[in-house]
């Protein structure tokens, strides 16, 4: 059975074609990117803007969107999309929770893109983490992306990359001071860069250590405006005292001077509970006509000042300002951040005037296509062979793998970002397994052990519908709800079965149909944050099959998949 779209739902969450109206619309909504989408960075090719984000273990990595006005985007491609990019000096194969793809930076230059950033690595049993800086470039920036070129002897992570006007080449970087005055303190480094070799030549220059106290001073960005470079941090960790603060000076190696108005754009100062914490991380972007925007992560505070999407990308407006104290001798001209409010609020007026925002709540996939959505993802490099679209034309037949989700595993496991904390999930499934071993169905995931898996298992007393729920902290998985089909329930032949989850009212409630007959049985209830975010990427919605260890031929069909998400007001 196909999935339509319905005339409210006809603008997908992540394959809409973007458009724009003529009708005046004064406002758009943030985030401008919902879902686990943190460490924004952004750049400007023309009329086109480009933003790229963090994605830690996941894969394929670093996402890629495209807007022409700020506000409404589209997935157009990865940096990382081919397993050999990430089986190598940089490991996503059997990469640490936690660990991976962090804090890209997207910069355009000479009609070519590139996109430098960090895979953060630990060997199993080992001690010691590897931090692997590379770049990686592409004449499109919906790729191909070229294989990643490892910088060599560069220390720590969230690196930039800075053409300056002379033609020289700057990699700015994070790094652990040598003498630090506390735990925690970040130090911004500079070193030229050899645009031949990607790799360093010249003098190391230390810049900065940040303004406020300057524990966790991370994520830097250069800029050049008249004349004078600025350099843009982050700071205060990425919890409710992350911020964002800002240098200046006449030189690119320095000395920097600190805006005494640090910092610049913060959410510590207000009350915990606000709609939206956390923000930092930032980037600006110049507009064509000499205005500037900057995008940033932040949290909602849906649940418990929690969310399940993790950190998300927003967009505010800001402007620059000049000293204006008759006592200085140099009137210093400074980034100002929302200007009119100094906060990320909900609504927002539009860039361009005439935009009209679609909210990108939804996804709907028939499998129908000869390659798979853009917005699915893995947890690490998969297998080979995970899933095939062509076996069984207009589904996804998903194979059962030996693991199961766990520690630095690769199970055949595959999802899209949670966009909102309400929502609807539904997917049709096929499962004749041969195994009773094997069990395939839908999950809500968000790390090795933070998940909700709703599956379908044979059994030697019938079928078995089974929901789990793994925490992080928990020793051991809880059993929500199991139910046992007699044969008169379920056609043995196809066992079909649509599994549906609700989220509302901070709970999720499951239940599921069998065999097409549109009745839905409710199966568990369970409050919302099971698979809450609390540390680097969000929540997922996915399908799942596994043989519990054994080794098989079994697999799962997949008519489709319908997620919506609803807003809250």
């Amino acid at each position: 059975m196909a999935v339509t779209l319905t005339a409210t739902t006809q603008v997908s969450a992540f394959d809409s074609q973007q458009a724009k109206t003529t009708d005046a619309v004064s406002h758009f909504t943030n985030p401008i990117l919902p879902g686990g989408y943190p460490d924004p960075s952004i750049c400007r090719d023309g009329e086109d803007f480009y933003i790229v984000n963090s994605t830690f273990e996941y894969f394929p990595a670093l996402p890629i969107h495209h807007s022409k006005d700020l506000v409404n985007w589209q997935l157009i491609g990865h940096g990382l999309h081919r397993p050999e990019q990430a089986s190598g000096a940089v490991n996503l194969v059997d990469v640490q929770s936690d660990g991976g793809i962090h804090a890209p930076t997207i910069r355009c230059h000479q009609g070519k893109f590139y996109i430098i950033t960090t895979n953060v690595y630990q060997a199993p049993n080992s001690q010691q983490t590897d931090f692997v800086n590379f770049i990686i470039t592409a004449d499109n920036p919906a790729g191909p992306w070229s294989q990643p070129v490892v910088i060599k002897d560069a220390p720590g992570i969230d690196p930039d990359i800075f053409f300056d006007e002379d033609g020289r080449v700057w990699y700015l970087g994070t790094h652990s001071p040598e003498k630090p005055n506390f735990p925690g303190e970040g130090e911004i480094y500079l070193q030229e860069l050899d645009p031949n070799t990607w790799q360093f030549k010249g003098p190391r220059h230390l810049l900065w250590r940040g303004a406020c106290g300057g524990v966790w001073a991370e994520g830097p960005h250069l800029y050049k405006k008249d004349g004078k470079y600025y350099l843009l941090v982050a700071e205060g960790g990425t919890s409710f005292n992350h911020a964002v603060v800002v240098a200046a000076s006449d030189k690119i190696t320095g000395p920097y001077q600190s805006n005494a108005r640090n910092p610049i754009f913060t959410t510590r100062h207000l009350s915990y509970n606000n709609w939206v914490h956390s923000t930092g991380h930032a980037d600006m972007v110049e507009l064509a006509d000499g205005r500037w925007y900057m995008v940033m992560l932040g949290k909602r505070g849906d649940i418990g000042r929690e969310s399940n999407m993790g950190r998300e990308t927003h967009l505010v407006h800001m402007t620059w300002e000049r000293e204006p104290f008759w006592w200085q001798q140099e009137k210093t001209l400074w980034p100002v951040v929302a200007p009119e409010t100094g906060r990320v609020l909900r609504q927002t007026p539009v860039p361009f005037a005439g935009t009209k925002q679609y909210r990108k709540l939804s996804f709907i996939d028939n499998f129908d296509r000869e390659q798979l959505n853009l917005a699915w993802n893995f947890r690490r490099v998969p297998h080979a062979n995970t899933y095939s679209l062509t076996a069984k034309p207009g589904h996804l037949r998903l194979f059962t793998h030996k693991n199961t989700i766990g520690k630095r595993a690769r199970a055949s496991l595959m999802g899209v970002r949670q966009t909102a904390s309400d929502f609807n999930y539904r997917a049709k499934m096929q499962f004749n397994p041969k195994s009773k071993r094997s069990e395939a169905g839908v999950m809500l995931f968000q790390k090795d052990n933070n998940y909700i898996s709703f599956t379908l298992q044979a059994t030697k007393n019938g079928v078995e519908v089974k929901a789990v729920h793994s925490a992080v902290g928990d020793n051991e998985s809880i059993v929500l709800a199991v139910n046992t089909l007699g044969k008169q329930e379920i056609k043995r032949e196809v066992n079909s079965i649509m599994f549906n989850i609700e989220s509302r009212d901070d709970k999720y409630f499951l239940s599921y149909s069998i065999n097409d007959d549109g009745v839905f049985t409710t199966h568990a209830t369970t409050p919302a944050n099971g698979v809450i975010s609390r540390k680097y990427t969000g929540a997922y919605l996915g399908l799942y099959a596994t043989s519990n260890g054994q080794v098989n031929n079994d697999f799962a069909d997949f008519d489709w998949v319908n997620y919506q998400g609803f807003e809250r007001h």
